[in-house]
């Protein structure tokens, strides 16, 4: 993951994991207030806030100045409000959001040890953080802020 709003660092990201900015991200954070630079929070419903935290996200509108390489082709964007400790406490610590994607190389299966995350990446990779996985077999489900509708299961 990395600063959502350090374009440098999501290209980075994106470049390592060769995807397509077009495609989107996941913004995951502590609490809904960090999301309030990216999305109008005003448009979280009963339904999200019952969700989180937890291994829910949700596509909202995006503000106009929400970046493009975080939305990619999408008016929405993908956020989550994480009950994993680790996530959660980066989130407070960085006092904000974080980019959350899964450590691997597109179309490969996701490492799920920090060997695993060395062998894809080898030495590209500002730090790995060792720690347990948040016990998702699967990658979250994706609903549509608006309509309800389930986008990923």
């Amino acid at each position: 993951g990395c600063d959502p709003l350090n374009e440098p660092a999501v290209a980075r990201l994106l470049q390592l994991k060769q995807r397509c900015w077009t495609k989107g991200l996941i913004v995951v954070a502590q609490k809904v207030e960090q999301l309030e630079p990216l999305i109008d929070t005003r448009l979280i419903t009963p339904e999200m806030r019952a969700s989180w935290p937890g291994p829910s996200t949700w596509l909202v509108p995006a503000r106009c100045t929400a970046p493009a390489w975080l939305r990619g082709k999408h008016a929405s964007l993908a956020v989550r409000i994480s009950a994993h400790p680790q996530v959660s406490l980066l989130c407070a610590t960085w006092k904000g959001p974080l980019v959350s994607t899964s450590a691997n190389v597109a179309a490969r299966r996701p490492a799920r040890t920090p060997l695993q995350v060395r062998r894809y990446f080898g030495n590209s990779l500002d730090h790995v953080i060792a720690g347990a996985l948040g016990g998702q077999t699967r990658p979250t489900p994706i609903r549509d802020a608006l309509t309800g509708e389930l986008i990923r299961c």
